[in-house]
């Protein structure tokens, strides 16, 4: 009896990957469905040109001087907020904005600086060991490569991404809870990981609307998207989303605001 012949591999074993948007050469997982953008590429793009419109240049709202207190900053953010992590660190980075300067100050000053912030101890224990290891292992430089990011104590990938987009202008995605939520509540990047919410919009987003990308979601989210009650009537993409919860088709004005901070966006949260 002949032996029944092996099932061969649509994809040749010897062809090179693709390179892919993240930097990466994985072949995406044949088990896992992809969950597709609800959105066509022009609507996509025509989202993306008004959050460009409303704020053209998006600006993070933790406080930092350089990369390394940048880098400190979005690590003491975890489960915490900015406004929060602001007040601890203005007087902390005043003395210490480099790895060898926060070094000096030592684990127990550290910690008293940022007390008032969830999981201090922790954090400053992550604050005083990755400063090490940028002396260490970088020149105290911070890197601008996410794998050596994401090797630092305290530091995972969407830190390692929003370090990579703000201070060297990287086309990453940090997806944090508001772009999660927004990802898949308007079916833009349906996702159930960070991960996948994250290559979904490195897929689908236009390269000229990279760079500010994940800031304009991230303040959509915190400000008008919100989590318990999404404000609809001043949603500047309220015609184009596809949001079963949305509660008007009709966008707001779509006018230029302030930063950040004003008494707008202030009464907003």
């Amino acid at each position: 009896m002949a032996n029944p012949k092996s099932k061969k591999s649509s994809t040749p074993r010897n062809e090179p990957l693709p390179d892919r948007r993240d930097g990466s050469k994985a072949r995406p997982s044949a088990r896992s469905p992809k969950r597709r953008s609800f959105y066509s590429p022009a609507e996509v793009h025509e989202i993306f040109r008004r959050f460009s419109v409303q704020r053209p240049e998006p600006k993070g709202e933790l406080e930092h001087v350089n990369a390394f207190t940048l880098l400190v900053a979005v690590v003491l953010s975890a489960q915490a907020t900015d406004a929060g992590v602001n007040k601890a660190t203005r007087a902390l980075f005043k003395i210490a904005d480099t790895p060898r300067k926060m070094l000096a100050l030592g684990e127990a000053t550290v910690g008293d600086h940022i007390r008032t912030i969830g999981l201090w101890r922790n954090k400053a224990k992550n604050v005083i060991a990755l400063s090490e290891a940028l002396i260490r292992d970088h020149g105290g430089e911070v890197p601008d490569d996410r794998d050596e990011l994401v090797k630092l104590p305290g530091v995972g990938r969407k830190t390692a991404n929003v370090v990579l987009n703000m201070a060297f202008g990287q086309h990453t995605m940090a997806v944090d809870t508001h772009i999660l939520r927004i990802g898949n509540r308007i079916g833009l990047a349906p996702g159930k990981t960070p991960e996948q919410v994250e290559q979904e919009l490195l897929r689908i987003i236009p390269d000229e609307y990279m760079r500010h990308a994940h800031h304009w979601l991230i303040l959509h989210g915190r400000y008008v998207c919100k989590a318990r009650k999404p404000d609809c009537p001043a949603c500047v993409i309220a015609d184009i989303c596809k949001a079963e919860v949305k509660t008007t088709s009709i966008p707001a004005p779509l006018v230029p605001i302030g930063p950040v901070g004003t008494a707008l966006e202030s009464a907003a949260q």
